[in-house]
């Protein structure tokens, strides 16, 4: 998280099945704050744009790919992904409804943040958990882009444990189709996570992206691809 000094200000609090969701401003930045612990803020975003830049560069498919992105947050990942003509069909899935109205209601102090994402046909925003829609859905896409927790080594919500698994990844494998990309954010290097991706997948790249100073430790994208 950035070191910012000004207090923050609640604009929202939500009880959700998944606990509390809350939405402060401090400054001029945005933060959302799950069952007490930081995700995530509108201070940088390089990271979530790389989750779908790198992504779309490393896929083979043709023009018109299908995108699905696992997390709204911010809106960080759906400018950068409605900004470029590669996609086809955008498909974002949120599992709190607080963070989607934060996007669409009212004013929706968010809503900038997603550039012109709300409004791109391509675009589709689904009230869901990631791991449900992997379970049942019958749609196949390209590229899997998943920022739904802090990464494999500190989720916020224990169930989201389970997508860094084997398990979790026969899910995702399920829904991509040949030759098709799957992405995780992570808040920090995983060697352990990346050497699970790494003895399934033929293509496995690790990139990491600025450094968290108080940390000392970079935000990393994973990238794996399918063989064709």
């Amino acid at each position: 998280m950035p070191v910012l000094s000004d207090p923050p200000e609640v604009l929202d609090r939500r009880e959700g099945p998944y606990g509390e969701a809350v939405l402060r401003r401090r400054g001029e930045h945005f933060e959302i704050i799950a069952n007490g612990c930081f995700l995530m803020d509108t201070s940088d975003g390089r990271s979530e744009r790389l989750l779908v830049t790198a992504v779309l560069d490393a896929l083979a498919g043709p023009q018109g790919a299908s995108l699905l992105i696992g997390g709204l947050g911010v809106g960080f990942s759906l400018a950068e992904a409605a900004a470029d003509p590669r996609p086809g069909r955008i498909t974002v899935l949120e599992r709190e409804q607080a963070v989607i109205d934060w996007h669409t209601a009212g004013d929706a102090p968010l809503a900038p943040f997603a550039g012109g994402g709300h409004t791109d046909p391509r675009v589709r925003i689904v009230h869901d958990d990631l791991l449900r829609h992997l379970h049942g859905t019958a749609e196949r896409y390209h590229a899997l882009c998943l920022d739904i927790d802090n990464g494999p080594d500190w989720t916020v919500t224990e169930s989201n444990d389970s997508l860094y698994t084997e398990s979790g990844l026969d899910l995702a494998q399920r829904v991509l189709l040949p030759g098709g990309v799957l992405a995780f954010w992570s808040g920090a290097p995983s060697p352990a996570f990346e050497q699970r991706l790494r003895s399934r997948f033929p293509v496995v790249e690790s990139v990491p992206v600025g450094v968290q100073v108080e940390r000392g430790l970079p935000d990393v994208v994973y990238l794996a691809t399918l063989p064709v």
